[in-house]
């Protein structure tokens, strides 16, 4: 018997609720996972409250674990029990003590890396990959904003970006959080509840603002983003935090200098095995050289059962860094 957490209507938190379940066996493709470490994720929040609703209801939550192979379907080349894994673009589902996954969504967990650091890194590692080094390629030198810099992203991006040899701009919402993403290695920070984003954006770049801007905070940050962007700047809007974008006149673009916007997502970057190893490769060599350092505080690791208390934890924007369940 295995416990996972599901729910059954969308709303707050308090949807979510620990039931005991008899996982199936894997598929024919599949690998069956005994998970040690689970990822939140903002993105289950978006799938908890309806944002982004599933297929059906009831249903589980999370898609990323850290953990050991227990069965391995008969088609499975790859692993087998005992494997140490990582993923993070399963079926939804992880918020559980077992989870089945596609053989091609797993990568094979170096053993430098922890349980726990490969949770707390793997979907947001993936995306700082995607973001930094695919939809726009930041170059050694280079300025560009990063918003939430001391969030679980966030405070990737900037390790990342100091190893490319980049200044990143990052905002955050209070000195305590200034800190951390300074400590992370960001080039400058702005704290958008003193300060006004695209001024100090100017001022630091001496007037001529920035070629990118990367934005997972949604609708309260739009139009500040897009004031930061240079002449044919692109503005990368890739999370929801205050709520989506909605209701763009799309001549807005024209008047700010022909920018560019893009709404990407890791399904849209990593489709394979093959895109899959690219990216964990470069990831897990940066955090096993120390380059990038994964902690999670110890206030932010819940048990399974508390993934309720986990979200509503998550949305004060109180976090630093990334939250994992620990079944």
């Amino acid at each position: 018997m295995a416990t996972r957490i599901e729910f059954t209507k969308h709303g707050g938190p308090d949807v979510l609720h620990a039931v005991d379940w008899t996982p199936p066996e894997p598929g024919d493709n599949e690998v069956q996972v005994e998970n040690k470490a689970i990822g939140i994720n903002y993105i289950d929040t978006y799938i908890r409250s309806g944002l982004y609703p599933p297929p059906s209801l009831p249903c589980g939550l999370g898609t990323e674990a850290a953990g050991i192979v227990t069965k391995t379907g008969k088609n499975v080349t790859h692993f087998r029990p005992g494997d140490r894994v990582v993923y993070a673009q399963s079926a939804l589902g992880a918020y559980s003590s077992v989870h089945n996954v596609p053989e091609h969504n797993l990568a094979q967990l170096p053993p430098a890396i922890s349980f726990e650091q490969a949770a707390a890194s793997f979907l947001k590692g993936l995306t700082v990959f995607y973001l930094l080094r695919k939809t726009y390629e930041i170059k050694p030198g280079e300025m560009f904003l990063f918003h939430a810099a001391a969030g679980g992203v966030g405070l990737i991006a900037c390790q990342w970006a100091k190893a490319l040899g980049a200044k990143l701009i990052g905002t955050v919402g209070s000195a305590q959080k200034a800190e951390r993403a300074m400590q992370a290695g960001a080039w400058a920070t702005i704290n958008y509840r003193e300060e006004d984003i695209a001024g100090r954006v100017r001022t630091l770049t001496g007037g001529k603002k920035l070629p990118v801007v990367y934005d997972s905070v949604g609708k309260d940050t739009w139009e500040s983003s897009l004031d930061c962007l240079q002449r044919r700047g692109l503005m990368v809007s890739f999370g929801n935090a205050s709520g989506p974008v909605t209701g763009v006149n799309i001549g807005i673009l024209n008047q700010k200098g022909s920018l560019y916007v893009t709404r990407p997502s890791l399904t849209g970057y990593i489709t394979n095995r093959a895109e899959l190893q690219e990216a964990s490769s470069e990831l897990f060599s940066l955090i096993a050289s120390g380059v990038i350092k994964v902690q999670v505080e110890e206030a932010q690791k819940f048990a399974l059962a508390d993934a309720a208390h986990a979200h509503k934890v998550l949305e004060s924007r109180q976090t630093q860094g990334s939250s994992l369940l620990i079944p």
